[in-house]
Parts: structure tokens; C-alpha cells; sequence
């Protein structure tokens, strides 16, 4: 999934950009309005996180050209707390709609549901709801996983860690990436859990658990899934 932000305080972009990459989005900042309306134009996201008050073009402006051209989710993270400007924001097309400061905990929140929201209702999820990788088939809508056919009983956080890498096949993450991204980022515990998770999703998806296929341990940096 890829998020585009425009926002021109950098430290409050790369908060966003840093918690959304946590949860195994893909971000890219633009910290003026042009750039990030030529950006959100001519590149393919899944949702857009925009400031109103930007140099060069504004938040309503944005927002306005953007909903000329594409229907994906936007929302607005903005210091302006008037009423008047949140109808304004809604009435030009914008998703949601986020004062500062905010929990960066309940952006990302909204940022799942606003894209999941957009798949329900455009049938983008639908279209891809198995994915399929050699023998092994992860079922979204129903949650289930198959191997050859065969389908394996797997516990909420054995099936998120498993079709979250599996979602970003060829990608590095280490234990505490991986921790953050499916126990969250307030969850109690040890990040050791997440090596006895892989163990047990190897057991149920590879032939040989020492030879992983699907799985592998990159020494020294974390787990990696082959396509």
C-alpha cells in the first residue's frame, strides 16, 4: 500500500511516514502543495494524507483538483480547528478529517479503514481476495490459509504475521518491526514471540521447516518472504 503525505512541517511528515511504515505502508512526502499535487496526480496511491495550510498551492486546492481526477481516500491533517473549514473540507470530497495534534496511533487506524472502506466498496479487494503463491494460498475475506489445497488452522496473529510478509514479498523486517506491526506499537510482551510465531507458521506451510521456501531468516536482520 502506498500513502502519499504532503505536509511541509517535516517532523510531523516523518512521524506519519515512520508509523505508517511500522504498520508496512509505503510513504512518500512532498512538503509543498505543487509537488504534492503533481505527485498525488501522477502516481498511483491508496490514500493521500493532506495539511491545508502548504506554500505554493493549499489543502482545499488539493483536495479539489485531486477529486476532479481520482476517487481514493484523503485525509485532511490539519492545525485548522474551525468548524467552517472542516464543511468546507467534506464538501469538496475529503474521507476524514484530523486536527493537530493528533494520536499518531489513531491516524494510522484511520488510514486502515478509510483504504479497507474504498476496497469494500469499489471492489478492489475483491478482485485480488486469494493470494496465491506457488502451493500456498492466503484467503483475505475468510481468513484462511491453504496448502496444496489443504487448508491449515491458524491462530489472528499467526495469520496477520503470515500475509503481512507475505504481502511485501523480498522485504528485510527484523523482530521488532515485525513485533510493532502486528502486536502494535503499545502491545506488552517480547519480541521473541514473533521467532516462536514463524516457527509455527513454518510448521504448518513449509515440507521442510530447516529448508524454508516461503520463510526465510536473513542472520543478523529478521525474516524475508520468497515469492
Amino acid at each position: 500500500m502506498n500513502i502519499l503525505i504532503v505536509e511541509d512541517d517535516m517532523s510531523i511528515a516523518e512521524l506519519v511516514r515512520d508509523y505508517l511504515a511500522v504498520n508496512g505502508f509505503e510513504c512518500d512526502i512532498a512538503a509543498d502543495g505543487i509537488k504534492g499535487l503533481e505527485m498525488a496526480l501522477n502516481n498511483d496511491y491508496d490514500l493521500v494524507i493532506l495539511d491545508i495550510m502548504l506554500p505554493g498551492l493549499d489543502g482545499f486546492a488539493i483536495l479539489s483538483r485531486i477529486r476532479e481526477e481520482k476517487d481514493i481516500p484523503v485525509i485532511l491533517l490539519t492545525a485548522k480547528k474551525e468548524e467552517i473549514d472542516k464543511i468546507r473540507a467534506f464538501g469538496l470530497g475529503a474521507d476524514d478529517y484530523m486536527t493537530k495534534p493528533f494520536s499518531p496511533g489513531e491516524l494510522v487506524a484511520r488510514v486502515k479503514m478509510r483504504i479497507e472502506r474504498y476496497d469494500s466498496l469499489t471492489g478492489r479487494r475483491g478482485k485480488n481476495a486469494v493470494l496465491k503463491i506457488r502451493g500456498l494460498e492466503i484467503d483475505r475475506d475468510a481468513r484462511k490459509v491453504f496448502v496444496s489445497g489443504v487448508e491449515k488452522q491458524f491462530t489472528a496473529k499467526e495469520y496477520d504475521l503470515l500475509l503481512f510478509l507475505a504481502e511485501n514479498p523480498n522485504r528485510v523486517f527484523s523482530r521488532e518491526v515485525l513485533f510493532d506491526r502486528i502486536w502494535g506499537l503499545d502491545a506488552i510482551g517480547d519480541v521473541a514471540t514473533v521467532t516462536v510465531h514463524i516457527q509455527r507458521i513454518r510448521e504448518k506451510i513449509e515440507e521442510d521447516t530447516q529448508n524454508p521456501q516461503y520463510i526465510e531468516t536473513v542472520w543478523g536482520a529478521g525474516y524475508r518472504f520468497r515469492p
